[in-house]
Order: C-alpha cells, then sequence, then structure tokens
C-alpha cells in the first residue's frame, strides 16, 4: 500500500496513492486520525479496514500537492558513512557506531516540490537515501524484534549545503537549510517490502546517473540501526531514519557536481518509487 500527504487545495490531507488515483482517506477518517502520523499509530486492521472502506480513487494525482510523507515527524534521524564506497571517498575511517545527526521537519519538502538553494552557498549537494518509517514505538528494542517497528519505507533525499556542513565538526547547519532535503513521494507499507528485501538505489541528475547501490551494502543494516536509536531515545511513530546515502556525491566528483537552480533531481527506489524535486533558488532571498 502507498500511503502519501498533501495538500487538497489548502487543506492538509492523506491518502492512498493507486494506479487509478489517490483515496482521499483523512476525508473520510480524519476525525478519528487527524494525519498520516496518528493513522500509522492505529492498528493494522483499523488501517487495513479505512481503507477498505474508503471505495474508489476521488482525486488525481493532479489535483495535489505532496506534501513531505511525514509531514510532523517527531524526530528525524540520519545516518552518515554508511556505505562503504561512501566512506571511501570520504576518505574516513570506518566507525565502530553509526554517525547520527537530526534534520528537522521544515528542512523538507514533498514530491514535485523545489528544493531550495540558499544564497549563502552554491555547494547545493544530492544525497539519495531509503528512508524507515517508525509505526510501533518502543525503546530498546532488540535487533531481532526491529522490523515490528517499521511502518514502511520512501525515498529520501539528504540535500547538503557543503560547505556549511563542515563549519565544524557537527554537520547539522549544511543538513537543515530550508526546503533542501526531498520525503516522499509516498511510503510503501512493510507489508509489501518483507523484512531483509534487497532494494536498488539510484539517484539520477537532469537524467543522468549519479548514485547506484543496493541495500544489502549498508554498514548499519536496518535492523541495528532501530535497535541502536532506540537504546538512545523512545522511538515514536512517525518517527524517519534516514538510512545513509552511498558514493557518487557531488562534493567528492573532480569538477564537483553541485545541484543549481534549474536543475532536476530524482532519487529511485525500485520497490517503493521516484522521489522528483526540481532544484529553485529560495524566493525570499530575492
Amino acid at each position: 500500500m502507498r500511503l502519501a500527504s498533501f495538500l487538497v487545495g489548502n487543506r492538509p490531507a492523506y491518502g492512498v496513492v493507486t494506479d487509478d488515483g489517490i483515496i482521499d482517506l483523512s476525508a473520510r477518517v480524519g476525525d478519528r486520525y487527524p494525519d498520516l502520523k496518528a493513522l500509522l499509530g492505529a492498528s493494522a486492521e483499523a488501517v487495513r479496514a479505512a481503507v477498505a472502506s474508503a471505495g474508489r480513487p476521488d482525486l488525481r494525482a493532479d489535483d495535489v500537492v505532496f506534501l513531505p510523507t511525514i509531514p510532523n515527524p517527531g524526530k528525524i534521524l540520519c545516518v552518515g558513512l554508511n556505505y562503504h564506497a561512501h566512506l571511501a571517498e570520504t576518505g574516513k575511517a570506518e566507525t565502530a557506531h553509526p554517525p547520527i545527526f537530526l534534520r528537522v521537519a521544515d528542512s523538507q519538502q514533498g514530491h514535485g516540490q523545489p528544493l531550495l538553494v540558499p544564497p549563502e552557498s552554491h555547494k547545493f549537494d544530492f544525497e539519495g537515501e531509503v528512508a524507515v518509517i517508525i509505526g510501533k514505538p518502543g525503546r530498546r528494542i532488540a535487533e531481532a524484534n526491529a522490523w515490528d517497528h517499521v511502518a514502511g519505507y520512501a525515498c529520501y533525499n539528504d540535500g547538503s549545503v557543503r560547505d556549511w556542513q563542515v563549519h565544524t565538526p557537527q554537520w547539522a547547519p549544511g543538513k537543515n537549510f530550508y526546503r533542501t532535503g526531498g520525503f516522499g513521494p509516498w511510503m510503501v507499507t512493510a507489508d509489501e517490502i518483507p523484512p531483509g528485501t534487497v532494494m536498488t538505489l539510484t539517484t539520477r541528475l537532469n537524467g543522468e546517473e549519479v548514485q547506484r547501490t543496493t541495500t544489502d551494502l549498508l554498514i548499519f543494516g536496518i535492523p541495528h540501526l532501530v535497535a541502536y536509536l532506540s537504546t538512545v531515545m523512545p522511538l515514536e511513530t512517525g518517527d524517519v531514519i534516514v538510512s545513509g546515502t552511498p558514493g557518487g556525491v557531488g562534493a567528492k566528483r573532480n569538477p564537483p557536481l553541485w545541484m543549481k537552480a534549474g536543475d532536476v533531481v530524482e532519487v529511485q527506489v525500485d520497490r517503493i518509487g521516484v522521489l522528483r524535486n526540481p532544484v529553485a533558488h529560495d524566493p525570499a532571498a530575492q
């Protein structure tokens, strides 16, 4: 099942994306579940019942503006240096534990919406990744039980302003410029992607492939990330774990390859879909 958040006019909504259109679930069950995060907090049976009772699609994709899949996550937990190819191109040593940094919710954009180049830098880089959305809350989750806490998966572009990222040893400034990350176009629920499924991740800039990997090459796999992060803090429904980018980032190319206004960047995961974002100047800076 593909679940998305979007705007219908000015109304925030969510629903099921089908090949024939979008079922606006929020118009049917929004009194019980005001947003997609709330729906994910319901039982799996409740979610299936809501979908089964919804009937035929009532919206086209052109009728909506896609929002980040979870517009209001409590936490966005990102993993750095989690593929050997990316680790090698950075020249950094492998660590015993996953490097973790945070993104904030308003650093994200939905599918089809522009990623914004800040006027403070032209070093705006792409990072295609697989995002893991938490369904069942938990603390100190064992790796053996980690899959039970995963609600689904989405594509993610961890857009990075590289010079601001390396102002200090802490990466947060370069990872949190307004509307620089893409999240979507939807999440595919975990019942359609069995535990341990190997997914192929591809990033394209203006139609040319710039990154490709498979998720079996993650240094720290999804169960380990769930267990590790839930040791530090409770994982709540709607929290997002962004699992890491492979080699091929623009900063490590010769010459470097930066995203600029007028570009189109796509992150594709074979079991999920294609997250597509144009790139534009930040209009607030004009």
